[in-house]
């Protein structure tokens, strides 16, 4: 089964617009292959509010977030993760606003860089995210008039977290899970073991009603989706077995071959996924190579 995405535009940028009850979502005007449409920021609560993942380093999506609350005040920035697309908009609207920054601790890999890893790793990652308050798993947080609980979710990052908006059913999935395309996981920042028991522990949830993702809309039957996401990521596990059963083989033969019609721009992101299945495969005995594992590798079924 593999998930059904919703690719539709969710909603012009720099416009703050209810999307459910006491939650609103603006959305920064930083659209790329990675990102769909760009950032979305989410606005939780009247009056007092939690806005979560200010996005990038934007002042325009900054005055656009704050010329939308004039009357409202931000009582706490909480961040997901630490992608320079997520979390280095918080200490501007922290200068801005005085709110403390809460939620994910500060970046970290998922493992230590290999060489060559390190300039990669800098590109995407916001190594200067230092919260006031880091949050843990099944943390309660409470607000003026609304209070989340955390769900450690590693795997696109190592410090990856959702928000439960506690009594509503609504959860900010961050870019764990969207609704618009798989999320990438690239080490040496991300990790396919973590990411896949992550979906596992977003499954065993029964009462999520919809997930408020970093970016595009809304995933509207939790757990159907994030069941064939997870069975998408086997599908690509199996792909790369069956691969190397025919002979031992590298990264770019392998993406060739199981991502026909790919968008050019998106090879070396496809490049990072299969290698971060590879990078669980070897941890599991199931592939060997020589030395270290990396993009260059030679692969076999051990």
């Amino acid at each position: 089964m593999d998930p059904e995405f919703d690719r539709s535009a969710p909603a012009q940028s720099g416009v703050l617009m209810t999307v459910a009850p006491d939650i609103r979502r603006i959305i920064a005007n930083n659209p790329s292959p990675f990102t769909f449409t760009g950032t979305c920021t989410y606005v939780v609560g009247r009056g007092d509010v939690t806005v979560i993942d200010p996005g990038p380093e934007d002042e325009a999506h900054i005055d656009a977030l704050l010329a939308a609350l004039p009357n409202e005040r931000i009582g706490r920035i909480l961040i997901t993760h630490t992608h320079r697309d997520h979390s280095p908009g918080a200490r501007m609207l922290k200068a801005r606003t005085g709110a403390p920054i809460i939620g994910c601790a500060p970046h970290r890999a998922s493992r230590e860089a290999l060489a060559g890893e390190t300039r990669r790793l800098d590109a995407s990652s916001d190594s200067e995210h230092a919260p006031e308050r880091v949050l843990v798993d099944n943390e309660i947080y409470e607000a003026e008039d609304h209070a989340f609980r955390v769900l450690e979710t590693p795997g696109h990052t190592a410090n990856h977290l959702a928000f439960e908006l506690i009594g509503t059913g609504m959860v900010f999935s961050g870019d764990h899970v969207m609704a618009w395309s798989t999320s990438i996981v690239a080490p040496p920042d991300g990790a396919m073991g973590p990411y896949l028991e992550s979906l596992e522990k977003l499954i065993a949830r029964e009462d999520d009603r919809a997930y408020w993702p970093g970016h595009g809309g809304p995933v509207a039957d939790p757990r159907r989706f994030t069941r064939a996401l997870l069975s998408h990521r086997r599908q690509r596990e199996t792909q790369i077995l069956d691969f190397l059963a025919r002979g031992p083989a590298r990264i770019p033969a392998m993406v060739a071959a199981n991502y026909p019609g790919l968008n050019p721009a998106l090879v070396g992101a496809a490049g990072l996924s299969v290698f971060a299945h590879i990078e669980d495969l070897v941890g599991r005995g199931e592939i060997v190579t020589e030395g270290d594992a990396t993009l260059e590798s030679l692969f076999a079924l051990k």
